[in-house]
């Protein structure tokens, strides 16, 4: 596709995929990277270092949510909970949720993306291993097209934005078969919401990871990393 895009890019195994997706798909991408003061921040550190090692533009964006929002992933008296299974034990969004992330993030990304005469928004969306999110799902993604088609220059006559989400039916399994199939390297790609290098393993993130890269047989490219360099 002879067009650019700008992904919401976390570092995480869904961003890094849809990252490599998206480099296959169109012509130029940029990486927003959001800084929201969250507790696994050091993501912000990683997903840098992987966007320069594939030679993509990316802007760090530094916005702290902490005390404005509450979340499991930002407030330090919330507990993170110890599996997938504690997170949907109680009904209702899970205590990681950030209230409407998702939706502040892409009206930056649209605002960034616009600012750079670019239209496609890229996210790695998935709503078959995340805990019940309510803003990562097709429904919702739709929806906010349409408020951005409606709020920016498309409403007067310019290209229309879409988004992107080539995740959001594959299990975290087939995300990381398709991000290896795009020669994606999960070496720097952390997943642990306790926002340590080292993952806790407990987690819901670290819960999933690990169950999808037993599922295919493989040591998760991380963990070797971190045995390597004696971290673990």
């Amino acid at each position: 596709m002879s067009e650019e895009a700008v992904i919401l890019f976390s570092g995480g195994i869904d961003s890094t995929t849809a990252l490599h997706w998206a480099r296959r798909e169109f012509t130029g991408v940029r990486a927003l990277i959001i800084d929201y003061a969250q507790k696994h921040r050091i993501e912000v550190l990683m997903a840098r270092s992987i966007a320069t090692e594939l030679g993509v533009p990316y802007y760090v964006l530094v916005m702290s949510l902490k005390n404005l929002l509450h979340s499991a992933l930002l407030d330090n008296d919330l507990a993170i909970p110890d599996s997938l299974a504690l997170a949907r034990e109680k009904p209702g969004v899970p205590s990681t949720y950030v209230p409407f992330r998702n939706g502040i993030f892409l009206a930056l990304a649209a605002a960034y993306a616009e600012s750079h005469s670019c239209r496609h928004l890229i996210t790695g969306f998935n709503s078959i291993d995340s805990p019940d999110y309510p803003d990562t799902t097709v429904s919702f993604s739709k929806k906010m097209a349409a408020a951005i088609n409606q709020g920016t220059s498309a409403s007067k006559g310019g290209a229309k934005f879409k988004i992107h989400t080539p995740l959001i039916n594959l299990s975290k399994k087939e995300i990381i078969e398709l991000g290896l199939s795009l020669g994606a390297d999960y070496s720097y790609s952390l997943s642990c919401y306790r926002g340590r290098e080292v993952p806790c393993g407990r987690c819901p993130s670290c819960d999933t990871r690990a169950r999808a890269f037993g599922q295919l047989g493989l040591e998760d490219p991380l963990l070797a990393r971190l045995k390597r360099e004696g971290k673990t």
